[in-house]
């Protein structure tokens, strides 16, 4: 939002809203296939918009294909001349699916707004927008698709739901998505649809538990060695989720001086560089990263082994363990993955989350 103070004027709009130049052609490009899964999701997408249904959770696991599961839903809203809004709380989300949708819907007006991204004044028929964003809006929106809303910050400021609902016309659809609902959520028991299995048909990959007496300051775990030297697809990138900016800059000179022919980096939100490093591992030129939870969702990169050190820390809650071991094995050309959960002691959290992904699986039907 920039700097806002008490005596800084806010204007609000109260002309027409926009109108939207009716497609000339069909607005959907996409031309690929949907599974069995996606498919029930998405008719469940476009009666949600076409009876005006108020809410609908599509809880779908990770790498099920979430984003292919929106287009036929989208695509009905902007036929009907509807304003639709895409949000996440993280920025990274909305940079990986902009230029998605606007390959998706190339005839449509599509903005994207985040902090820096320099078109916070623009307007489209189609927004893609952190939830921050929706501060400047006030019943804009027919169609409002939360993906990852159990994410921080979202659920941890309550001005975040609140400008989500106020962004909303009283007559919209709000669509929830996530791999890991909160309870709040769940309790509420909106409409929902569960997909159990990615879209690839494989199993979630479950973490393994590698224990360590304590962790030494700039020393990675011996446990951690091991389970490196033996990797089964030592061609996979490493992305390695540490619990705090501390931890990266410390343990970032050991792997260094360790691989001094690998590209090794370390990124994290207070980082300038880090859109440009998270290009560069999905472009393959960075072969390992260290990463705090901001790369815990909403990221794909198609063959990567990960490891989570200091597993049992409070920041890895068990929605984030299930979203971070949902970063691997997300390519049908790898759909395996080795992960591992570092820890001198296991949590709830850590037991919860691999219990949770085998209950996943097992709905899938994998045994």
């Amino acid at each position: 939002m920039g700097r806002v103070m008490t005596c800084t004027p806010l204007y609000k709009w109260t002309g027409n809203s926009p109108i939207w130049a009716p497609p000339a052609r069909a607005p959907l490009a996409w031309e690929g296939q949907l599974t069995q899964g996606q498919r029930e999701a998405s008719d469940r997408i476009i009666k949600a918009i076409e009876t005006k249904q108020a809410e609908l959770l599509i809880h779908a696991v990770c790498g099920a294909g979430k984003t292919e599961m929106l287009f036929e839903g989208i695509a009905l809203a902007i036929t009907q001349q509807k304003r639709v809004c895409l949000t996440s709380p993280r920025a990274d989300v909305i940079r990986e699916l902009l230029p998605r949708f606007k390959q998706a819907f190339p005839n449509t007006t599509i903005v994207g707004l985040y902090g820096g991204s320099g078109k916070n004044h623009q307007t489209a028929q189609l927004t893609l927008a952190t939830t921050h964003q929706l501060l400047r809006y006030e019943a804009a929106f027919d169609l409002i698709i939360i993906d990852e809303l159990d994410a921080f910050p979202y659920h941890a400021d309550p001005s975040l739901p609140y400008a989500t609902q106020r962004a909303r016309k009283p007559t919209a659809t709000m669509i929830y998505l996530t791999a890991t609902p909160r309870q709040e959520l769940l309790k509420r028991q909106p409409p929902t649809v569960f997909v159990p299995v990615r879209y690839h048909g494989h199993p979630l990959p479950v973490p393994r538990l590698l224990s360590t007496y304590k962790f030494i300051r700039r020393e990675l775990p011996n446990c951690f060695w091991s389970w490196f030297n033996q990797r089964q697809n030592k061609s996979r990138q490493l992305l390695i989720f540490i619990a705090t900016i501390s931890q990266a800059d410390e343990l970032l000179p050991t792997l260094i001086k360790k691989f001094p022919d690998k590209n090794v980096a370390a990124v994290h939100a207070e980082d300038s560089d880090r859109i440009e490093k998270v290009q560069q591992f999905r472009n393959k030129q960075i072969d390992i990263l260290f990463t705090t939870t901001i790369l815990e969702r909403g990221v794909t990169f198609p063959s990567v082994d990960v490891a989570v050190i200091d597993a049992g820390h409070q920041v890895f809650d068990q929605a984030a363990l299930v979203q971070i071991a949902g970063r691997a094995g997300r390519s049908p050309e790898d759909p395996t993955g080795d992960i591992v959960f570092i820890h001198d002691g296991k949590t709830r959290a850590i037991r919860d989350s691999i219990n949770a992904i085998k209950v996943m699986n097992k709905r899938a039907g994998f045994h």
